[in-house]
């Protein structure tokens, strides 16, 4: 007898999504690595250890890093005040937090960009009143790198404070816990695993190369 499948087209669909997976991502990357291969270690390491490529890599990890850092701490607090507390407009800020899942990284580079620029909206009152350039410098990164991964950090945080039971909380509060404790000791070890899960991928660097390519101009003279 032959094997009936539950979805219609199973064979044809299986066939299309290795097709697409070949020519999107097999095969590019494995042009890359045989590429790679035909390098001697003279040249690979003359590559790798290049002033711009080094200064490139300082620039993806250190940005990567501070808008990691910063995305956790605020999308720690916006996935908190999301779960916690009814407010107007709820509904709209909880939509607009899946916004830069919407735009590719590259229209997001050109919009920031032109933005803080020091003819943007944003960039000419910073430049005029502060002083303080915000595109095309490492500051223009982080920025850019705190829209994309912002999101990452709300959308993995928010389900497990929505299961945390808040009857352990109203234990420690009956015991003489102040709030502060009831936070340290109860709260934020449950919810630790899953803020750590979103600063991993905020942390991420690759899929936010068009940003970067877009908010910096010379990586190389990019100074930390």
């Amino acid at each position: 007898m032959r094997q009936s499948y539950i979805m219609p087209g199973f064979r044809p669909t299986l066939g299309f999504t290795l097709l697409y997976l070949g020519l999107v991502v097999l095969i590019p990357l494995s042009t890359l690595v045989f590429t790679s291969f035909k390098l001697s270690w003279g040249q690979y390491l003359a590559i790798i250890t290049h002033d711009r490529v080094i200064a490139s890599f300082r620039v993806s990890f250190v940005t990567a890093l501070i808008a990691a850092l910063i995305a956790s701490f605020f999308g720690f607090i916006i996935a908190w005040v999301l779960v916690r507390y009814p407010f107007p407009g709820k509904r709209v800020l909880d939509a607009l937090i899946d916004l830069p899942f919407a735009l590719p990284t590259a229209v997001a580079g050109i919009v920031l960009a032109t933005i803080y620029q020091p003819s943007g909206l944003i960039g000419k009152l910073l430049m005029g009143n502060f002083g303080i350039q915000i595109a095309y410098k490492p500051i223009g990164i982080v920025v850019a790198l705190i829209f994309i991964s912002l999101p990452f950090v709300v959308r993995t945080v928010e389900p497990v404070l929505q299961e945390f039971d808040s009857s352990m909380e109203e234990a420690a509060s009956s015991l003489g816990a102040s709030r502060l404790q009831v936070f340290i000791n109860v709260i934020f070890p449950n919810i630790f695993p899953a803020l750590l899960t979103g600063f991993a991928l905020a942390f991420e660097t690759v899929k936010v190369f068009d940003i970067k390519l877009i908010t910096t101009k010379d990586t190389k003279n990019t100074k930390f």
